[in-house]
């Protein structure tokens, strides 16, 4: 559904997008690329110069390397575009920092805490948020989602949102076994 037309005529003046894509490696690990870019639609003064409309302020990229139990084993960052060239653009290498972490314990906390004010770049901590379910996503093209567990384990994304909560209907229609009604405790 989408949303209802807006209630004032209007014009755009700032685009913000954010893309992750997910390969499989031919090692069997999996990477994420993912970009930032902020685009004004109107000419934009900052301190260093005009940037004209449509061309990017910000081009944040980072790549990481998974493997199989989302640890991230590389990290590259850079900055292509930035409004204080020399400042901004040399905060890349401190994200290797995030070699060993986990993207689905935790991540998203830990990020935030190792990245915060002057120890990051707000932009590129912000593009790192959106990794997990990326990743979540990518491996989940390689895995069946029939909703029969391949072994005795509950499927990984049952209880991860409001839809696959294990006491809702979705779950009840589509994953039976996991099913459970209001007041039992929750299949593992």
């Amino acid at each position: 559904m989408p949303l209802p037309e807006p209630a004032c005529p209007r014009q755009r003046a700032h685009r913000r997008s954010i893309t992750i894509d997910g390969y499989l490696r031919e090692d069997g690990l999996l990477e994420l690329e993912g970009r930032l870019t902020d685009v004004k639609d109107v000419d934009y003064q900052v301190a260093s110069g005009l940037r004209p409309a449509g061309e990017a302020l910000h081009d944040m990229l980072v790549r990481i390397v998974i493997s199989e139990d989302f640890t991230i084993v590389d990290v590259c960052a850079v900055s292509d575009s930035v409004p204080y060239p020399g400042g901004c653009d040399t905060i890349g290498p401190a994200y290797r920092q995030l070699i060993g972490l986990n993207l689905v314990r935790g991540f998203r906390k830990t990020v935030g805490e190792m990245f915060a004010d002057v120890r990051g770049c707000s932009h590129m901590t912000e593009l790192l948020f959106s990794f997990p379910t990326a990743a979540i996503q990518t491996f989940a093209t390689f895995r069946t989602d029939t909703g029969e567990a391949q072994d005795d384990r509950k499927p990984f994304q049952l209880d991860r949102c409001h839809a696959l909560d294990t006491g809702s209907e979705t779950v009840r229609r589509y994953y039976p076994r996991w099913y459970r009604a209001d007041g039992e405790p929750k299949a593992e």
